[in-house]
């Protein structure tokens, strides 16, 4: 990922500033960064961000393109899916062009509708009553979602172990549900990724830093969760085990 940055901000970037004079910029340009598109997640974010009156100007590199990337620096702000992987660059263009950034979460209707709000916040009163609107006009179907699944996963325990971002941005969404993690780690993550999780869970639980496959196992009979969300790595472990297992990119 540093590696990826860094090719962006020496090569990408340079060649970029003296193509971009005749790009037609907006008060509203935004762009999604270090979203790679697992499972359409990107196509949804985007909706949503239109949907408030924003113009996403790029996205990478999920379904992203080279041209995207080479305007980048025109937006007005940036907006971090994955915090792990891209960071670097994104405080690179703050520093260099002067373009604020954000980590949002739309990973379950609380986080949605409280990132919407954040992300509203940095635009005028119009992009606000838009973003309103939008949380508004999904709440119902939200709704009917935890109406049919909460009372069936309520107090439902969970452990989670899963790659750069979603250990900590997932958690919330399973709150939503009623359930609660008791467990949550990072296979690559570094110190600030730790500070920001301990936001997300509650006292007591267990954070677990690049556990090995032997030690996460460890950890599950110990805790005795009823879900174990992870990578296509452990699934078969635990599904052996007879434990639910939702399968996460990791």
């Amino acid at each position: 990922h540093h590696i990826a940055n860094d090719m962006i901000r020496d090569w990408v970037f340079p060649a970029a500033d003296k193509e971009n004079a005749e790009f037609e910029s907006t008060p509203y340009d935004v762009a999604i960064i270090g979203d790679y598109n697992i499972g359409g997640d990107a196509w949804s974010s985007r909706i949503l961000l239109e949907e408030i009156g924003l113009r996403v100007v790029a996205q990478w590199s999920g379904d992203g393109t080279f041209t995207e990337m080479k305007v980048t620096p025109k937006v007005k702000l940036n907006l971090i899916h994955c915090y792990r992987s891209m960071n670097y660059i994104s405080r690179h263009m703050e520093e260099k062009y002067g373009i604020p950034w954000l980590e949002y979460n739309f990973f379950g209707p609380t986080k949605i509708a409280e990132s919407l709000r954040t992300i509203a916040e940095r635009f005028d009163e119009n992009i606000q009553a838009k973003a309103e609107e939008v949380i508004k006009k999904y709440q119902k179907q939200c709704d009917d979602v935890l109406a049919k699944y909460r009372p069936r996963l309520e107090g439902k325990t969970v452990m989670m172990m899963v790659g750069g971002l979603r250990p900590r941005h997932v958690v919330p969404a399973f709150q939503d549900l009623g359930m609660k993690m008791i467990g949550t780690g990072y296979e690559f993550a570094h110190g600030d990724d730790y500070k920001r999780t301990t936001k997300y869970v509650d006292d007591a639980t267990l954070i677990y830093d690049d556990a090995t496959a032997y030690e996460f196992e460890e950890f599950v009979k110990k805790l005795k969760p009823d879900l174990v969300a992870s990578g296509v790595k452990e699934k078969y472990v635990f599904q052996k085990m007879a434990l639910p297992f939702r399968q996460m990119h990791s």
